[in-house]
């Protein structure tokens, strides 16, 4: 069903009388055990309560923590979060939060992963996407591979229409991604692609391999395992000049993970029309599925459209122009 629509931050300084219990910090103790159910099952107003009363911080005292961490939040605020009248959704209240995780001594990402849940309640005990921390942990590793395969800042194309198809196999696990794309040249010289393919946690990039489809042939291909990346180049049959445009397709096979629960893309910048289609096996039929975006790694879902499976047992979205962010396609098995 689709979810509630959130309310924009609290920005007001005052305390309203619902709040004064809140505010005084006069709510009951939580155990430790309590603590780590609400942090593992959510939903974020929950946890974040229950984290303020085990440390027995009043919410002014929080809200100092914070102030010495550079973050400002008005107490009345923070009273709206655990009360679940509000959820931080500004890039200054992601900050926040991530401070309220050091401020109470929670575990990295804690917090910032129940935001994240599409409709702000977090199954107990369901595997979340990646989180924040293995998307910085990939985009370092991707910035060595790059500099490594001496690949400029600008890679002197500018995407007009990419098409990806990705396959479920029969145990649930992502078993390949097709992309066929439609480039424009805006410099003389160009005569590569370098794709990345970010497998899913538990994933085995030296068991994955990788092959051009057309228009196009394999030239170097990296892997770093701990973060789950694998970085391919493509070499073209031409150099392009400046206004050319191209088409070229390649694949990647992957089957080294475990059960997959969503595909992500993301954009650095806005383009051209961008299409994903996801086929799943005749043994492994997902329950439900949904489209999602996200304008960062570290913001909070939202755009949620729930997704027909059809008897052909895919889902697809498409984007007619995008934009700098993330879109993606993720599903439930039971």
């Amino acid at each position: 069903m689709p979810h509630a629509p959130q309310h924009a931050d609290a920005v007001a300084h005052t305390v309203t009388e619902a709040d004064a219990e809140a505010v005084t910090g006069s709510v009951s103790g939580v155990t430790a055990a309590e603590l780590d159910a609400a942090l593992r099952g959510g939903p974020f107003h929950v946890a974040l309560r229950a984290a303020i009363s085990a440390r027995g911080l009043p919410l002014q005292r929080v809200q100092h923590h914070l102030s010495r961490h550079g973050v400002k939040v008005g107490v009345t605020s923070l009273s709206y979060w655990q009360q679940g009248a509000r959820r931080p959704q500004r890039p200054e209240s992601l900050r926040a939060v991530r401070a309220l995780e050091e401020i109470l001594q929670l575990p990295d990402e804690s917090l910032i992963r129940l935001l994240a849940e599409t409709d702000g309640t977090a199954a107990a005990g369901r595997p979340t996407g990646r989180t924040y921390r293995s998307f910085l942990a990939a985009s370092d590793v991707l910035e060595k591979l790059f500099v490594e395969l001496e690949c400029p800042a600008d890679d002197g194309l500018h995407t007009l229409g990419h098409h990806e198809r990705v396959r479920i196999g029969a145990y649930r696990e992502l078993l390949e991604r097709e992309s066929q794309h439609i480039v424009r040249a805006h410099r003389d010289g160009v005569d590569r692609f370098v794709a990345v393919h970010h497998g899913d946690p538990g994933c085995a990039p030296d068991r994955m391999s990788v092959r051009a489809l057309e228009n196009c042939r394999t030239g170097r291909v990296r892997r770093h395992h701990d973060t789950g990346v694998l970085v391919a180049e493509f070499l073209f049959d031409t150099r392009l000049r400046a206004g050319d445009t191209f088409l070229f397709g390649y694949a990647v096979e992957d089957g080294t993970a475990g059960a997959c629960r969503e595909y992500v893309r993301g954009f650095g910048a806005p383009g051209g029309q961008y299409a994903l289609q996801v086929r799943f096996d005749e043994h492994a039929v997902p329950v439900r599925c949904h489209r999602f975006t996200r304008h960062s790694a570290a913001a909070p879902r939202g755009g949620r459209q729930e997704l027909a499976v059809g008897r052909h047992r895919s889902v697809h979205l498409v984007e007619p122009r995008v934009r700098s962010g993330m879109v993606g396609i993720g599903w439930d098995w039971e």
